[in-house]
């Protein structure tokens, strides 16, 4: 059966995400978390999905000459893209702040990009969500900040979260990649690595 050839997979997962993890435990598959630290600059010509296949990559590239046969190395970026820009990691409350009342009464785009790397080969796959917010009162953004201080996620938001349970009005595309991984695109993809 095909889930019995996941399960014989050495999957080791490169992100200290928990939302990442328990992806991966609720998909069934065996896997270790080894994270290894990477700056994450792009070059500035890059654009939505460049952006996040570039990032995902690079961090593939902190395990290559340490990956054993047999192992599969699972990193992955998410980009929040709107207006032809990037928004990422807010570094402070006001960034934050800036962030969700741009986004706010407009769509955007959540990419989320996932590179597979074993010693024998490399295959990166992305998916792109539209997300819509409703329009935020300042109220409401300051009391989201304050109790669930987004600085470790792009655009300053996490759709599990209660911004998401009261702000989001519609999305298009897939709820998992906009919380950073499309599980069924690396579902499929694994699927087709041991076909």
């Amino acid at each position: 059966m095909v889930l019995d050839k996941l399960k014989d997979l050495q999957l080791i997962l490169a992100s200290g995400s928990p939302r990442r993890q328990e992806f991966f435990k609720a998909m069934h598959l065996n896997f270790e978390v080894r994270v290894k630290p990477v700056e994450e600059v792009y070059p500035d010509h890059l654009r939505g999905p460049g952006i996040s296949d570039y990032l995902a990559q690079l961090k593939a590239q902190a395990f290559k000459g340490g990956l054993k046969p047999g192992e599969i190395v699972i990193t992955s970026d998410t980009v929040v893209w709107y207006k032809d820009r990037s928004l990422a990691k807010p570094k402070d409350r006001e960034e934050a702040f800036q962030m969700l009342r741009s986004l706010s009464n407009d769509w955007h785009e959540v990419i989320s990009s996932v590179c597979f790397t074993s010693t024998d080969r490399q295959e990166t796959i992305n998916s792109t969500t539209k997300v819509k917010f409703k329009a935020l009162t300042d109220e409401e953004i300051w009391f989201y900040i304050d109790h669930y201080q987004p600085f470790d996620k792009a655009g300053a938001y996490g759709i599990q979260e209660w911004i998401g349970h009261m702000g989001v009005e519609e999305i298009q595309g897939s709820y998992t990649n906009v919380m950073g991984l499309p599980t069924h695109l690396v579902y499929k993809t694994l699927i087709a690595m041991v076909s």
